[in-house]
């Protein structure tokens, strides 16, 4: 992994961040509403993470070069990380962090018993959205703070490279 290409690490961070902290946004809007477009109750959105990873440096069979975009040497697209050498895994870096998709949470609604609410059932019941507003705040604190820390560290990555473009200079 060359230097300005490490620069995609923290970057790749604050972009994750700030979607993550789009959802918790999202999430707290839709607090308390209890019907939405398809007439269901809003449930609360969480986001999966996942490290990017670079298979530039492979050369085995069954991995896609993503510069190329070609398979090498193999039939399949499917790699074990745990059949690689210990000089292959050293060329399998991690390159940062994408947002592999953004799930229901799966814990319950909270039913709440008013026959004369709009959205209550043929048994009276309306449901609640599983959101917890204070669980939501602590959420986008981390969320900011590691937005912080990523913008830290590229900022430190980015003096570090101004000054690798001075040495041998008098």
């Amino acid at each position: 992994m060359s230097f300005l290409n490490s620069l995609n690490i923290p970057t790749s961070g604050m972009s994750a961040q700030r979607l993550r902290a789009e959802i918790i946004e999202q999430n707290v809007a839709n607090a308390t509403t209890t019907s939405t477009s398809d007439g269901t109750p809003y449930v609360r959105q969480l986001t999966v993470f996942t490290e990017e990873k670079d298979y530039d440096n492979l050369d085995i069979k069954g991995f896609i070069n993503r510069r190329t975009h070609t398979l090498l040497n193999g039939e399949s697209t499917f790699g074990s990380v745990l059949e690689l050498t210990l000089k292959e895994r050293n060329a399998y870096t991690g390159t940062g962090v994408v947002v592999s998709s953004i799930e229901e949470d799966p814990t319950p609604l909270t039913p709440v018993y008013d026959p004369s609410h709009p959205d209550a059932d043929e048994n009276g019941y309306y449901y609640l959205p599983n959101v917890d507003v204070a669980e939501e705040e602590l959420d986008f604190v981390a969320a900011t703070n590691s937005y912080n820390a990523n913008v830290t560290i590229f900022n430190s990555m980015k003096k570090m490279l101004q000054k690798a473009l001075t040495i041998g200079q008098s």
